[in-house]
């Protein structure tokens, strides 16, 4: 018993041991007198500033306001994805008319037409929920229609000789089977909503971690304006253990490390 607790120890700790070599040269570098201290503060600085502003309630404040706007349009871009992705490709009409924005669209950064939903829904949180939608639509609906197209076609004959009906086929054949890649899509959308937040609540607004770290920054603040960096992070990281777990549990029948091999690289 005592030798699994220690593996548990071991196991949770392992994330944390990059963090922490990055945490000590960022010490030294700080330190070092080749960077000014003002522009790369401390460690212990950047702590103080992330605790102060979790007292004051700034940061709680911020982060629940670009947390709400990132899940809003991440929700959006998963029902409007998964739809797409398997409309594409169970209909060869749908996928003739659609397949061609995907193939343009997807390699135009969505963050240029930020001027045009701010012109059609203002500053305000709809665009910026908008914008994440259409973002992290792109990586789910792709995902999706490779994942129903992959499914092996005896699978869905041998339902259709059993008596399955289209819905069940679908619900019981095809969904099951695509269900890895559409939740590799999903992860790999994930980290795009807090990136789109944050770049449109820099670009202008007045609230979220966005606006949080552009004022800092302006206002030389750079202790605060890291700690506002500190709070993406975390939310980011909790997100993506969530979605982990959420995978995990859906899809029982994959070995553990499967989860891990959906990893979005950067």
């Amino acid at each position: 018993m005592v030798e699994r607790l220690r593996a548990a120890a071991r196991q949770a700790m392992a994330p944390l041991y990059p963090l922490a070599v990055l945490a000590l040269a960022w010490e030294l570098l700080s330190r070092s007198g080749w960077v000014s201290p003002r522009l790369m503060p401390s460690v212990v600085k950047v702590g103080r500033a992330f605790v102060e502003g979790l007292a004051n309630g700034d940061l709680v404040y911020h982060a629940s306001i670009s947390f709400s706007r990132a899940l809003s349009g991440f929700g959006l871009a998963i029902v409007i994805g998964v739809l797409l992705g398997v409309f594409m490709a169970r209909s060869r009409w749908f996928e003739w008319m659609v397949e061609p924005i995907f193939s343009f669209g997807y390699p135009v950064p969505k963050i240029a037409l930020y001027p045009v939903f701010i012109l059609l829904l203002g500053f305000g949180s709809p665009s910026k929920i908008a914008l994440i939608a259409l973002e992290c639509t792109f990586p789910i609906a792709v995902n999706t229609y490779f994942g129903i197209r992959a499914v092996a076609p005896r699978l869905v004959w041998s339902a259709r000789n059993m008596g399955a009906g289209p819905v069940r086929v679908f619900l019981r054949v095809l969904l099951p089977a695509a269900l890895p890649a559409i939740m590799s899509g999903i992860r790999v959308a994930l980290p795009l909503s807090m990136v789109v937040v944050i770049i449109t609540e820099m670009i202008g607004d007045s609230t979220g971690l966005g606006y949080y770290i552009a004022y800092a920054s302006a206002s030389f603040m750079y202790a605060e304006s890291y700690a506002g960096v500190i709070a993406v992070a975390l939310i980011g990281f909790t997100l993506d253990r969530l979605l982990v777990a959420l995978r995990g549990r859906i899809i029982f029948w994959e070995p553990d490390g499967a989860a891990q091999t959906s990893r979005p690289s950067h």
